[in-house]
This record gives structure tokens, C-alpha cells and sequence, in this order.
């Protein structure tokens, strides 16, 4: 085709001319700019039609496509705002896990080494879970029926919160005399349910370092939101004794831990599917509604605000003499002793609970 000549450009359109270099070699591209009424002396003024030097279009025999390292690699994943997603998930999560370093099966064996076993973290295996199971609870203990419905209402509701049309408070506080089986009842409860609780006590509500406790509040809470997701059991976030951590008595000082402690526990109440670690924000970070309960002898020392309706259903348990009777004959029913034989015992020995 013969490009020379000022009545060939008026006769084709500027965007035809504007395609037809586009998709010429960059080597006769030129820096100039496209001068519609060229000139026959300067039969070349046509194909410097780029306005700019662009690498990126390539002539059709010498381009080559990216050869990706498969359909499915998560090297080259993108989420869903385009930006490389193992690049976010390491600026987002906070995570010190070493533990899947050298272990055998997952690297060449070249490279795990004999020395002191197969995997890089020696006692991965023996440390402690963060979720606890009752496995070890063995034989038929006696579980009050208020107490038992009170815990498994409570439970039940935050699971089944998003179908309520009404308001249901995150945290169960049980509260009442010391030695009255408080926590025990509970466990008995979450054995009977199949619940895998994260359980924490009131001294992990302190730290030297500020913000610690905190953090580790947020930390557990979404770990029972992954027992949720990844195991399909139910779960939830206990902390045992509460008020000897954050109760406020006549010669205690309030720390800074003692308000962060408190003002997570009030932002999780509120928001108990938005729980932060320090993680940037994302959309498709929501976490499961995970019920929390208490248990406790003194609620009154703790900070209000946390202990209102809207937060906080309190439980306050007192076993009456049936119950007692009940959770004695059951323990010590195996060894022939029978009902009435309690009966007489606990009435000999009045106020030995609480």
C-alpha cells in the first residue's frame, strides 16, 4: 500500500490511520507527532502517528505470551481489588509462625538433616493446645438443670443471633460463692454439647508490656472463630475468675491493661464479627459470632459500662440443697452409697459449699 502523499491522508480517516500504526514494528516508530496534511517531501510523517514510545505492543511474530507457573498458583493470585495476594496477606497478619520451617515431607529430605529429629521446632508436637477438651472428665457427674439451661441458652442464641429479631447479649457472667462448681458445671456443659472452648484465666489479664492482654483477648477469640470454621464443632471464648483480674477492690490500681482489657471486651460485645489483631481491614474479614462467658464472685467490682443488659447476661448461682445432695450421691454412686445416706451426711455438715 502506498502511504505517500496528503491525498491518501484526507481520504482515510484519522482512526483508521491511528489503527494501522498501532499495529506497526516500534522500530519505525518515531517520536514526532501525526500531522494530518503531510507533505509528499516527507512521505514518512504517516507511520509517526505514536504519540508515545510503547514497549508493550510487540509485532506479532516476535511477542511472546507470560508463561504463568499454572492456573491455580497462588504465586501470581490476585484478590478480589487486584493487588497480589500473598503480598497482602503477609503486610496484613501478624504471624511468628516458624514451626512448618524444615519438616520432613513438606521440603527435600536433602535439607531436614538428621539432628535432633526430622522437623525444624523439636516440641511443636508436645505443646499445649489453645482449645481445651474434656476427654478427661471420665464417669457421670450431676448437672444442675437451671444452671445447664442458662449456659446452653446462652450459647445457643449467639449462634443462631443473625435469625433473632432482637438483641442478644455476647457474654454470660456466672457469678456466685467460691467452690460452688462454677467452672466445673460449665465443663461438664461443654462436654455434654461437644464444645471446644479457648479458656484463659484472669492472670493472663496482665502483662508488662501494655496492649498484651488485649491482643491476646482479640487473638483468642477469633482462634474459637477457627475452630468454628475449619473444624465445624462449636466453641467459645471462657475466662475464668474474672473479677480477680480486672475488679477493682480497696487498695488495687487501675493499669493501663486493666482499661485496654476492658475496652476490648466492650468493642467485641458491640462488634463481635469485627475483631481486629492489628491486621489491615478488609471486607471478607469477618469473623463468627463466638459466645463469651465469665464466671466470677463479685461482678459488682467490675467496670459498669461492661456489665450492662446490653453486654453482659449475668447468672448468679447459688446450689440449693437438692442440688447438692444430687452432685454428692452421683460422684460416690459406684460405691453403694445410696441417696438418703447423702442426704443425712450434707445435713450433718451444713454450709460446706461456698
Amino acid at each position: 500500500m502506498n502511504l505517500n502523499g496528503s491525498k491518501f491522508a484526507q481520504k482515510i480517516p484519522q482512526l483508521q490511520i491511528m489503527t494501522l500504526c498501532l499495529h506497526l514494528p516500534s522500530w519505525l516508530c518515531k517520536s514526532h507527532f501525526f500531522n494530518p496534511l503531510v507533505s509528499p517531501k516527507q512521505p514518512y510523517k504517516l507511520i509517526t502517528l505514536c504519540c508515545s514510545k510503547s514497549d508493550e505492543v510487540k509485532d506479532a511474530n516476535t511477542s511472546k505470551e507470560i508463561k504463568k507457573l499454572s492456573q491455580q498458583s497462588s504465586w501470581e493470585a490476585q484478590d478480589s481489588e487486584g493487588k497480589d495476594y500473598l503480598y497482602r496477606l503477609g503486610a496484613e497478619a501478624d504471624n511468628m509462625n516458624i514451626a512448618i520451617g524444615a519438616r520432613a515431607g513438606v521440603i527435600d529430605d536433602l535439607f531436614t538433616g538428621n539432628f535432633l529429629g526430622k522437623d525444624s521446632d523439636i516440641v511443636f508436637d508436645y505443646r499445649q493446645k489453645v482449645t481445651r477438651s474434656f476427654e478427661y472428665l471420665q464417669g457421670d457427674y450431676y448437672i444442675a438443670p437451671i444452671f445447664m439451661d442458662k449456659v446452653v441458652c446462652h450459647i445457643v442464641k449467639n449462634y443462631i443471633a443473625h435469625f433473632l429479631n432482637t438483641k442478644v447479649p455476647l457474654i454470660l457472667g456466672i457469678w456466685g460463692g467460691k467452690g460452688q462448681g462454677k467452672t466445673f458445671q460449665t465443663e461438664l456443659i461443654f462436654r455434654a454439647m461437644g464444645v471446644e472452648p479457648v479458656i484463659m484465666s484472669a492472670g493472663e489479664l496482665e502483662s508488662e508490656r501494655a496492649g498484651e492482654p488485649g491482643k491476646l483477648i482479640r487473638e483468642r477469640y477469633r482462634t474459637a472463630s477457627q475452630v468454628v470454621q475449619n473444624q465445624g464443632k462449636m466453641s467459645c471464648l471462657m475466662i475464668n475468675d474474672i473479677d480477680a483480674g480486672l475488679g477493682r477492690f480497696g487498695n488495687t490500681q487501675m493499669t493501663v491493661n486493666n482499661q485496654i482489657v476492658v475496652g476490648t471486651l466492650m468493642n467485641i460485645s458491640d462488634n463481635p464479627t469485627r475483631v481486629s489483631i492489628g491486621q489491615v481491614w478488609r471486607e471478607s474479614d469477618i469473623t463468627h459470632r463466638i459466645p463469651i462467658i465469665f464466671t466470677g464472685n463479685d461482678f459488682s467490682t467490675l467496670y459498669a459500662p461492661l456489665i450492662r443488659d446490653g453486654r453482659m447476661e449475668k447468672f448468679y448461682w447459688q446450689p440449693t440443697q437438692e442440688d447438692i445432695v444430687n452432685i454428692v450421691h452421683k460422684m460416690y454412686q459406684k460405691d453403694g452409697i445410696m441417696k438418703d445416706e447423702v442426704d443425712t451426711i450434707v445435713k450433718e455438715f451444713p454450709n460446706q459449699v461456698g
